[in-house]
């Protein structure tokens, strides 16, 4: 019986990533205006509307009709057949101000240091499956449909694509969980009516697979499905409502490793849904790195108003060259886990969280929390 395991990946078009990017539009924009912002911004988007709501406590003045058009028409919706598109639908806004009493437990004064915005845990991963320390099944999904928006917006090879589409790869793996060869790829694509499946599927293997898809993992036994249920014209919003933090398992590591359940988009850092999950890679990464292992999940913890973390659990799946307890203590020494000290090690203050809100927020060297600059300090703890 094979080992098989598979990730799924959606695009910038995915109703459920529309309400990421439109939250964490505003987010930045606050950010930009006032670094100290408190943001929490939720939204949905429907057939010719979208709804935004949440608490923020800031300086900043967001125009969030013109912002949330803006964002809508890079997407790429901009016909009106689309029946959501960016000159044309409505946009409610019910943003409030932040509860008092979360505000109290997260903001510092005095000796008093700054809390955490929430109670939970996060998780953070981290394998030496693939260059970029994640998981070969959801790196393919991704990579996939960031190369098919760059031929949707920058080439004339598929004139016909719209901007919902979704991916799945299915790896292979060993009795060592060594990857071996990709098995299944689910490629759904919306496109405009008239144009033929046969043409969808022929384009796709020639302008997408064989670039981005390395020949030596596919074989004469590798299944390709594109467009699986024969047609796929209407999509987006007006298909299907999407909500911010709807796909926390793309947004994440594809199902490898563990999820806490709290979503990122639209929170600012003092949010440890978020920051903290960003800082648990970090570390994992770093881990990893070092070849302290070759599989890595951290978990961090924490409690509504308390700066350091209640707890710290660090599981290397049996590929650890020391004990996991021992890379716990390590973690401990090296890595500043309070809401502050993590902010500012990985300066999540700076607007550039639009960025992150589709094609995943791990596996992407822009971003502060994928740096290996703590390789040779978690190295040196250990000894």
């Amino acid at each position: 019986m094979k080992n098989l395991f598979t990730s799924e990946s959606v695009s910038e078009g995915h109703p459920d990533k529309v309400a990421d990017q439109i939250s964490d539009a505003i987010l930045d924009e606050m950010l930009e205006q006032d670094p100290n912002s408190r943001v929490a911004i939720e939204t949905l988007v429907t057939t010719g509307l979208a709804v935004v709501s949440g608490e923020v406590t800031t300086d900043a003045y967001v125009d969030v009709q013109e912002l949330v058009r803006e964002v809508i028409r890079n997407i790429g919706y901009t016909k009106a057949s689309y029946r959501f598109d960016s000159e044309s639908c409505g946009v409610l806004s019910t943003i409030h101000q932040q509860s008092p009493d979360i505000a109290q437990g997260v903001d510092s004064s005095g000796k008093k240091k700054q809390g955490a915005g929430d109670q939970g845990m996060m998780f953070g991963y981290a394998s030496t499956e693939t260059e970029e320390y994640m998981p070969m099944t959801l790196q393919y999904s991704h990579n996939l449909l960031k190369t098919l928006a760059h031929i949707r917006k920058e080439t004339a090879l598929m004139p016909y694509l719209g901007p919902d589409s979704k991916s799945q790869v299915t790896v292979e793996y060993d009795e060592n969980n060594n990857p071996l060869r990709i098995d299944t790829i689910v490629l759904s694509t919306q496109h405009d009516e008239g144009i033929s499946q046969a043409q969808i599927r022929s384009d796709i293997k020639k302008n997408l697979i064989s670039a981005v898809i390395p020949d030596n993992l596919m074989d004469a036994n590798t299944t390709l499905h594109v467009n699986p249920t024969g047609k796929f014209v209407i999509g987006g919003p007006h298909s299907d409502t999407g909500l911010t933090g709807r796909k926390i398992i793309v947004d994440t590591y594809g199902g490898r490793g563990a999820h806490g359940g709290g979503a990122f988009s639209g929170k600012d850092a003092s949010k440890v849904d978020r920051s903290a999950a960003y800082a648990a890679r970090h570390v994992a990464k770093n881990i990893v790195a070092a070849e302290l292992a070759e599989e890595c999940l951290v978990q961090v913890a924490y409690a509504i108003g308390v700066a350091d973390p209640v707890s710290i659990n660090v599981n290397t799946y049996g590929t650890g060259k020391v004990s996991d307890l021992q890379l716990a203590e390590a973690i401990k020494k090296t890595f500043d886990l309070t809401p502050a000290g993590l902010i500012e090690r990985l300066d999540l203050k700076k607007p550039n969280f639009l960025e992150t809100a589709a094609y995943g927020h791990f596996g992407r060297n822009q971003f502060t929390w994928e740096k290996l600059d703590y390789v040779d300090k978690i190295t040196n703890a250990v000894k």
